[in-house]
């Protein structure tokens, strides 16, 4: 790689850093015209106010719209399928979006220019109780409406949205059919989706309980944990009781006599949940104490590692009286605390901890996941005692009937506790909380029947899978395979409308379920044609055959009821697999989502893929971070930090606080993120995204303007017959290219990003475009020397454009409308990837050309920022293999037009073997070190040089403003050639 430039600012601007006197600039005149100045109608900068104006005539005048189906017809069999995750039909299009169809297109926009034909087909999930609640927010009497009418009212509100957030995607540059695309409610999407909920059925993953779940009372509907967000700051009203002993453990008979009370002592965070209790749970291997309460005398058992703690709280001394181990409480049982005549038994548990409580748990098998183990265990009554709005139901007795359990019943409990004598200690808990990540609302938990994934019985065989899946970044493999461990069963069922439902009919008295082949068939025919709407307007006689009910041993299809509940929107995605991927393997090569799907997208398709044929539905997966503003900070409308991906392109009201910046800044700033971690957006981050687009621009400006009179097709120059420089310049290229290629490669476009500014700003605007000015200014128009560099910018424009192209679509297109020599030019996206030549790469040349650099910056560092066209070089190498390298760029001794003169950018420069003698004595010598490396290190050769910069005694040419003239008033040697060859004297 190059070293780093240190050319000064006058020097960079070549020709143009002598022009400092009106008098020379009157000298200069006559020959002006005779000078082949860059022309292009390329802008250097688009004013803002014009850039969304022009991406969207760019989009028109380009077929963006029709790219995708052009690509999907070409005939390769290499395929690249990406697919497309669905985002949420319920709001408007915002930088979270932005991030991922960016992300997703740069992908899909790489490969179809490298030959692939590219799968890749948007989708929305459409089902849900989002969209359910915001259907119906302004509707009233929402509470009255029909099943059909709420779903008719969701489905509108979907379809809106959809429309709102295609549009956006389209004018982000997104390429895809979006005549053809997939939503979760298409009557075929919603077939296969029952196909594979059959598939696993009938494989056994699928079944229905009783058991606890996560569950929404403001939803009315189960949840599964996928579909929780945690309030760290809750808080909970904690109780510390007493359950009295009925039976005293018989390994404690002795210790407690009856001679004065004895009670368990309890502690819970959820009051309500006291009714339906069942037991009081121990640690059999824990050791508990009996201790004698010094306020009251009564005797309570407690956990040894809990007494003093528990004393404190209950603002009291325990005296202890005798402690036993766990075991030793077999056997025994308490009153029940609200309940007259029910007995709770002390029953062993291993989920029992001592790291807050008392050491003996409260165990209500209805709202518990550990509590209901225990319950089955011991074959203990596992009732509700609260509905589905999470109100107490008749079952919990008058005085709590119809209460809510998170509000007045809660209070009602604690009051009943109070009177009776039980509640030794009420007090604010804060804590960590369940809520249900859409209403915003605590949840419960609450037993019912419900349909499951056993994800038991899937997930070792899912972790196996995972395993061999390329995760990006690897960080997140292990993220996952931990998720997957902790999931022991998936709730699948939702008690909505607003889905795909769950294809099952119940016998009228016995509850019992009616699922086989023959009737999920008849029900698969129904919906493919007419959409899951058919379960609710259909009779059953039309839904269920007499056939099937015979066959299942029934006798009448009206004895059987449909089913009421929906599946998990989370099943609804995640079976998108079975209808978007094409071919007999169904199989993407890359899922590409935020890190929330890990627990969410990524593990349902995994999950239902795995369940129903073994395998994975993806091969890669790349997992990006969340959008934050510029500060890190999550975004808000109340701190005003929200960037709306529409105001980002076509500006804000004040176009002097939000201008407009188009939708490649957007797309670049995407691009150059690092986005594995959180991605920072704001109008600072914007703002030097564009700075860094103009500057690019103006690269490209350069080389379009300069190629104004060239054909690559009549005016190249071969490889063979170029300046070293440009045939170095040819290797950095190729080199370039090869790297650009395996960053997109690896999804890692912030490196693409960090490779084009590194090419552009150091390789061709700092050092290429600097030396070779001359050459392409003042040089005969058809002249090789001229033509060489010409070729090479070709080249270099090419390549640049192609590798930046999925990034900025629009100026990639932009650029190619401006080239001087491509007429009627099929665009960027239809004539392939970065074509740099193997042939290009030429390692040993680096060693010339990066040897006269290293003299050349010790040339310009001694000059302080001066013309360094006022100066002459002289450099000097002992004999040896550096100085065969400069002679090969300077075969004479001295010259002002040689190769090498042209790096050092003097207007003269002598090589020499040995210092000559007549050198002023106050000269600046500059000694210097160059290490040669050829042959992969076989050969090596540190080489000594001086570099003496003196005052050049030539005047000024009026043309090409070196100096190189004998007479200010009149053009060098190498001009009057030039000229003389244009018919000029």
């Amino acid at each position: 790689m190059l070293r780093a430039w240190r050319a000064p600012a006058l020097a960079r601007a070549g020709l143009r850093a002598g022009a400092a006197s009106e008098a020379s600039s009157r000298q200069d005149l006559p020959y002006r015209d005779t000078v082949l100045l860059p022309r292009s109608r390329f802008p250097a900068v688009l004013p803002g106010r014009l850039q969304p104006q022009a991406e969207q005539e760019t989009q028109q005048k380009c077929g963006f719209l029709d790219l995708y189906a052009w690509q999907r017809q070409r005939k390769t069999k290499q395929e690249f399928c990406l697919h497309d995750g669905p985002p949420y039909a319920n709001g408007e299009p915002h930088v979270g979006h932005a991030l991922n169809k960016i992300l997703k297109d740069i992908a899909n926009r790489f490969h179809m220019m490298r030959g692939y034909k590219v799968h890749y087909v948007p989708g929305w999930d459409c089902h849900g109780l989002p969209i359910e609640l915001k259907a119906l927010s302004e509707v009233k009497g929402a509470e009255n409406l029909s099943p059909m009418e709420i779903r008719q009212r969701a489905r509108e509100f979907a379809e809106q949205a959809i429309e709102k957030q295609k549009s956006a995607f389209i004018r982000w540059g997104i390429m895809a059919d979006w005549a053809n695309c997939y939503h979760t409610f298409d009557p075929k999407y919603e077939a296969n989706q029952l196909r594979v909920f059959y598939k696993m059925y009938d494989k056994g993953f699928i079944y229905r309980d009783y058991k606890p779940v996560f569950w929404s009372p403001s939803a009315k509907t189960a949840l599964a944990e996928a579909e929780l967000e945690y309030n760290e700051q809750h808080v909970s009203r904690s109780v510390y009781m007493k359950f009295p002993l009925l039976k005293s453990p018989p390994k404690l008979t002795s210790v407690i006599d009856g001679s004065s009370p004895a009670s368990v002592l309890v502690w819970t965070t959820q009051p309500w949940t006291v009714p339906a209790n069942q037991a009081v749970c121990y640690m059999p291997d824990s050791a508990y104490s009996i201790v004698k309460c010094t306020t009251t005398g009564e005797h309570f058992i407690v956990a040894a590692d809990r007494v003093e703690s528990t004393a404190a709280i209950l603002d009291t001394q325990f005296e202890v009286v005798s402690t036993c181990k766990g075991v030793d409480l077999a056997d025994g049982s308490c009153a029940h605390p609200t309940i007259p005549g029910r007995v709770s038994p002390l029953l062993p548990a291993n989920h029992v901890t001592m790291t807050k409580g008392t050491g003996l748990v409260h165990t209500a098998p209805a709202h518990g996941i550990e509590d209901y183990s225990v319950a089955s265990h011991h074959q203990l009554p596992t009732d509700s005692l609260v509905d589905e709005g999470g109100f107490f139901t008749e079952a919990a007795g008058p005085k709590l009937q119809n209460k809510n359990v998170l509000e007045e019943g809660n209070e009602a409990v604690i009051q009943m506790l109070k009177a009776d004598g039980i509640l030794l200690k009420e007090e604010k808990y804060v804590h960590s909380y369940p809520y249900d990540w859409r209403t915003k609302k605590p949840i419960i938990i609450r037993a019912s029947k419900q349909w499951f994934v056993n994800t038991a019985n899937v997930k070792a065989t899912a972790q196996e899978v995972l395993k061999k899946v390329k995760v990006i970044p690897t960080s997140a493999l292990n993220r996952m395979l931990e998720m997957l461990d902790r999931r022991t069963f998936w709730c699948i069922s939702r008690q909505r409308c607003w889905g795909v439902p769950i294809p099952v009919f119940y016998q009228k008295n016995t509850g019992e379920c009616l699922l086989n082949s023959e009737t999920i068939t008849d029900v698969i025919k129904i919906v493919e044609q007419q959409g899951t709407d058919a379960w609710w307007t259909l009779p059953i006689e039309q839904l269920l055959s007499k056939e099937a009910v015979a066959k299942a041993g029934g006798h009448d299809v009206l004895d059987y009821v449909k089913g009421q509940d929906v599946l998990d929107i989370w099943f609804d995605s995640g079976t998108s697999w079975a209808h978007v991927l094409e071919g007999a393997e169904q199989r993407a090569d890359t899922y590409l989502e935020g890190k929330d799907q890990l627990g969410g997208w990524f593990q349902s398709s995994l999950l239902t893929s795995v369940a129903a044929r073994k395998k994975a539905p993806y091969k890669t997966l790349v997992v990006h971070g969340f959008t934050l503003g510029e500060k890190g900070e999550k975004m808000s409308k109340s701190i005003g930090n929200v960037v709306d991906p529409d105001v980002v392109i076509n500006g804000g009201e004040d176009h002097s606080k939000d201008p407009p910046y188009g939708a490649d800044v957007l797309r670049w700033w995407v691009a150059e993120s690092n986005v594995y971690t959180e991605v920072l957006i704001g109008p600072v981050v914007l703002s030097a995204a564009r700075d860094d687009i103009n500057k690019l621009r103006n690269t490209l400006r350069f080389m379009l303007g300069n190629m104004a009179d060239f054909n690559p097709e009549t005016n190249s120059i071969p490889a063979s017959d170029m300046y070293i420089v440009d045939q170095y310049m040819l290797h950095l290229l190729q080199d370039y290219g090869s790297k650009v290629t395996e960053a997109y490669k690896e999804y890692d476009y912030s490196k693409v990003v960090r490779l084009l500014q590194a090419f552009c700003s150091r390789n061709l605007s700092n050092f290429y475009f600097s030396v070779i000015k001359d050459r392409l200014y003042c040089e005969e128009e058809n002249d090789p020397k001229r033509r060489s560099c010409q070729t090479v910018l070709a080249h270099a424009l090419d390549v640049v454009v192609r590798s930046f192209a999925p990034i900025l679509p629009h100026l990639a297109e932009e650029v190619f409308q401006h080239l001087p020599y491509k007429k009627d030019s099929e665009g960027v996206f239809r004539t392939g990837w970065i074509n740099a030549s193997s042939a290009w790469k030429k390692p040993g040349i680096e060693e010339a050309i990066e040897g006269a650099c290293a003299m050349r910056d010790s040339f310009l560092g001694s000059i302080s920022g001066k013309n360094s066209l006022e100066y002459e070089v002289i450099i000097v190498i002992e004999p040896g293999l550096l100085l065969e390298l400069m002679e090969a760029l300077q075969a004479e001794e001295t010259s002002s037009v040689s190769q090498l003169n042209e790096i050092m950018m003097a207007s003269q420069t002598t090589l020499l073997s040995e210092q000559p003698k007549d050198i002023p004595a106050d000269a600046n010598i500059i000694r210097g070190n160059f290490l040669i490396n050829l042959e992969g290190g076989d050969i090596r050769e540190d080489s000594s040089y001086k570099v003496v910069a003196l005052p050049i005694a030539k005047a000024r040419c009026p043309r090409c403003r070196r100096y190189t003239s004998d007479s200010s008033s009149t053009p060098c040697p190498r001009c009057l050639k030039v000229l003389a060859g244009k018919g000029r004297t």
